[in-house]
């Protein structure tokens, strides 16, 4: 049974995942390289739990619990030690995963399911960093983690059928609907989302029409909640430039090379609401959707 969960990384999506484990009962090891960005995600679950208050949706109580639930940790070793389950929530590159999965191998317990919360590498080659292939699976929650109600359990290829339907039952115990996809570059989730998102970049690029346009035709003719250009920025243009990457690299189809200008706009720097620019100009505390002048 999965009692002790440790989440490695305090980001955004790290934050969530320890925020919605410590409100289920769960005890949470939250652990990253920093004090400073333990503080921050640690300010960030409150203020979290706070809107939740305000909403009706949580008790003081409740939260008070849920805060003492977590603890927070510098050292991998230490912050794994009797965890049933890890779930890495880094950044997405190849070489850090890795050496992280390599880490965990070394300092878990047998018992331990160490999963990632990875949007599109593979589950498989995660894995192949182990001796424990069999226990590695991917739980891939969305933004913001709090919110969403999906989890994308992968299973890799040597994941078993009993640790599977933990994860699946799990992801329940959070409040999840989680649905079992195999590893396949993207998964589901990105295998649909990003080439959807990059078509809007080349619309953009092409002339085909602006900004502002494309999401529209998107939100009020699809009914997507918000435009696929404004997604992109909400994601993060280097993380849509990173999986289209994955998936034109484990594909091998053109239809999935990135746009050149989605590209461009990532080697200078224009990440999104990460950068305060992307398609649009993010301003701090400002809920107005101000189009760049690049495009404007």
């Amino acid at each position: 049974m999965i009692k002790k969960v440790t989440v490695l990384g305090a980001g955004t999506m790290g934050n969530g995942i320890a925020h919605v484990c410590s409100m289920n009962g769960f005890e949470v090891n939250l652990c990253d390289i920093s004090e400073e960005a333990l503080e921050r995600a640690m300010a960030t679950i409150e203020k979290n739990m706070d809107r939740m208050i305000a909403k009706a949706k949580l008790t003081a109580a409740a939260k008070k619990k849920a805060l003492k639930s977590i603890s927070t940790y510098t050292d991998m070793k230490t912050a794994v030690k009797g965890a049933d389950l890890v779930i890495e929530a880094v950044s997405e590159r190849m070489e850090l995963k890795a050496q992280i999965f390599r880490n965990l191998d070394e300092f878990c317990a047998k018992k331990t399911i160490l999963a990632s919360n990875t949007s599109s590498i593979s589950i498989t080659q995660l894995a192949a960093h182990t001796s424990r292939p069999e226990k590695v699976i991917g739980m891939h929650f969305f933004n913001p983690v709090a919110v969403m109600k999906l989890v994308e359990v992968i299973r890799g290829y040597g994941t078993s059928h009993k640790v599977t339907k933990d994860i699946m039952a799990l992801s329940k115990k959070l409040g999840k609907v989680p649905v079992e996809v195999n590893d396949y570059p993207g998964f589901v989730s990105n295998r649909v989302l990003m080439p959807m998102i990059n078509e809007a970049i080349a619309c953009l690029h092409e002339g085909v029409a602006g900004v502002e346009e494309i999401d529209t035709v998107m939100k009020l003719g699809m009914a997507h909640p918000m435009g696929p250009l404004y997604l992109a920025d909400f994601i993060g243009l280097d993380v849509c430039l990173s999986i289209m990457r994955v998936l034109h690299d484990g594909l091998g189809n053109p239809k999935y090379a990135p746009c050149p200008l989605l590209v461009n706009m990532v080697s200078a720097g224009k990440l999104g609401r990460k950068s305060g620019e992307g398609f649009y100009v993010h301003e701090r505390g400002s809920k107005e959707m101000k189009v760049s002048k690049s495009f404007a």
